[in-house]
């Protein structure tokens, strides 16, 4: 129920929340309503409400990615709910793939070295966005001097390997080694990379693509059988569309993340737009993304979820799952 005693402005305030076109716009509005909104226990419940729609905006805020242009480095600003760069020779269609699952169009071409600089673009997995990076390709002779450090910024490697040439295994030795000379090294994803001053260790997630050509069942086949079983390998075809969807949620699951839902007392949950938080985090990561307050006068919250009791009573040091709908309560 509306609490009373708003002003007119309020509601001409709020009027302009319909035909706002960018989610930093809907901030400013909301944080015109709040300002609005008398301070008086009637509105505790709204305030509550603009202040966590607020925090999750600007959760979420999809800057748009930028590359230095007088930078060396070429480093891209992260965005999203993860970073993973895309690592291979050239042509195995690290291009194609990015088209496939974004909505980027990156110059594609069947001769080598179409991509010069590094690209981010956005994909979609259900309700978040995760930032791929497509990159030139690395070959034995030759890695562009600023691609270390991208990397070693990034939160994994999607190495992409092509299923319609032989000796794939090889392929992934030579990158390895080219990378090595930088110190960094392929991690499976199952494994915790190690933290050493001189050795930078990132989880990598193995596509395979290509799999609709001839010889790319035997070439996987060989492939798997010279590779370590820790590395996990998903076979896709970019140009023909396989696999994409479990591609897409494979980089969710390779991330390491879960997403978390914030509810206001009395009201309804808004799935589109979560908190994304690394597994392993607990209530309290929840309040303090929420508003500093929350975290400060927090006292215990109820969550809904999978395999739980509906709406139980939860203390400070619960530890979050995927998909949880928490309310706290002060």
């Amino acid at each position: 129920m509306m609490p009373a005693n708003l002003p007119p402005q309020y509601f001409e305030a709020e009027k302009k929340l319909k035909t706002a076109k960018t989610p930093q716009e809907r901030i400013d509005i909301l944080e015109e309503l709040l300002s609005i909104v008398p301070k008086h226990k009637g509105t505790e419940k709204l305030q509550a409400l603009l202040k966590t729609k607020i925090a999750k905006l600007k959760s979420s805020v999809q800057k748009k990615p930028k590359i230095a242009r007088h930078s060396p480095t070429h480093q891209v600003e992260k965005a999203g709910a993860g970073q993973l760069v895309l690592v291979g020779l050239p042509n195995t269609g690290k291009s194609s793939l990015i088209e496939r699952l974004t909505n980027a169009h990156p110059e594609i071409a069947d001769y080598p070295f179409t991509t010069r600089v590094p690209s981010p673009a956005m994909m979609i997995y259900e309700n978040i966005q995760i930032q791929l990076v497509d990159t030139p390709p690395i070959t034995p002779d030759y890695m562009e001097v600023w691609y270390p450090e991208l990397i070693k910024a990034a939160d994994g490697i999607l190495l992409v390997l092509d299923l319609g040439s032989p000796g794939q295994i090889d392929v992934f030795q030579t990158i390895l080694k080219k990378l090595a000379e930088k110190r960094i090294e392929f991690v499976p994803e199952e494994r915790e990379p190690l933290q050493a001053e001189n050795i930078f260790q990132k989880k990598t997630l193995i596509v395979a693509n290509k799999v609709d050509l001839p010889q790319a069942i035997e070439n996987l086949a060989s492939l798997e059988k010279s590779l370590s079983p820790e590395f996990k390998v998903i076979t896709v075809s970019a140009s023909r569309g396989d696999n994409l969807e479990e591609l897409r949620k494979g980089i969710f699951n390779f991330l390491d993340i879960l997403r978390v839902y914030s509810k206001v007392p009395g009201k309804k949950v808004e799935f589109s737009e979560p908190f994304v938080f690394k597994k392993g985090s607990n209530l309290m990561d929840v309040a303090k993304a929420v508003h500093k307050d929350f975290a400060q006068k927090l006292k215990y919250a109820r969550i809904w979820g999978k395999n739980k009791y509906q709406g139980q009573k939860v203390n400070r040091d619960y530890i979050l799952d995927d998909e949880d709908i928490i309310e706290l309560h002060l």
